[in-house]
């Protein structure tokens, strides 16, 4: 029986990183699921491996990079990330240079380091973006400039490595019922038909995997049919 191949899924511990993980398992894909929170309960299968790290913290990452690098991999998922959404003088420096490395910093470090063992075995690079990577949206300055450089990261990257089998796809999804909006002040619509589900991202790769190598969805966007938001009532 042949070898399962090899994928990274960072934030695999939940939301769309978690269903993404579990599809990929289904599919017959081995998975390394990087992530700040390990627990052996999160993803219980045999061909499932959690790696902790904080993707946020640069020394943290360059450790994981070191650490993946010496696996023979076919797809990175770039997944992790966080936002939040204030006046822009209202966010803490912090704040802002923790979101731009885990949003953006660490898909290119990560990227960096896999990118020739993807080329060589004709894998797979996909981001998960957010459809504020194609709009503007007030209070979103950081959170969308970080997703924005990472779908312009991926474009062209997609132009830098077409004469391998490498294919690259940016994944951006309308807003999806997560625990993404737990410290938020808004979430998802309770409407089917007004927000994703984590299962409709996963779908999406699905998709990709099972194009013709040949033929590469470069920018796949997904909305919602209607458009739906729920502010949360204050305490």
């Amino acid at each position: 029986m042949p070898s399962r191949k090899k994928a990274i899924v960072t934030g695999a511990s939940s939301g769309i990183g978690k269903a993404i993980s579990l599809r990929l398992l289904e599919l017959g894909w081995s998975v390394i699921g990087v992530s700040r929170n390990i627990s052996k309960e999160i993803i219980p299968h045999a061909d499932f491996t959690l790696l902790q790290a904080d993707l946020s913290d640069e020394s943290q990452t360059l450790l994981a990079c070191e650490t993946l690098k010496k696996e023979k991999i076919h797809m990175l998922i770039n997944c992790a990330g966080f936002g939040k959404f204030e006046p822009h003088e209202e966010l803490s420096h912090k704040t802002i240079t923790q979101m731009t490395f885990l949003n953006l910093t660490a898909p290119m470090l990560l990227t960096n380091t896999l990118l020739r063992e993807l080329k060589q075995n004709n894998g797979y690079l996909i981001n998960i973006n957010s459809i504020e990577a194609i709009r503007a949206s007030k209070f979103a300055g950081v959170y969308s400039a970080t997703k924005a450089g990472l779908k312009a990261f991926g474009g062209s990257l997609f132009e830098e490595t077409r004469k391998s089998g490498l294919s690259i796809t940016n994944i951006n999804p309308d807003m999806t019922q997560t625990n993404f909006y737990d410290e938020l002040r808004f979430e998802t619509s309770s409407k089917e038909d007004e927000r994703l589900l984590v299962r409709d991202i996963a779908d999406a790769v699905e998709h990709i995997l099972g194009m013709r190598k040949g033929a590469v969805v470069s920018d796949y966007t997904i909305r919602s049919l209607k458009f739906g938001i729920s502010k949360k009532k204050k305490l």
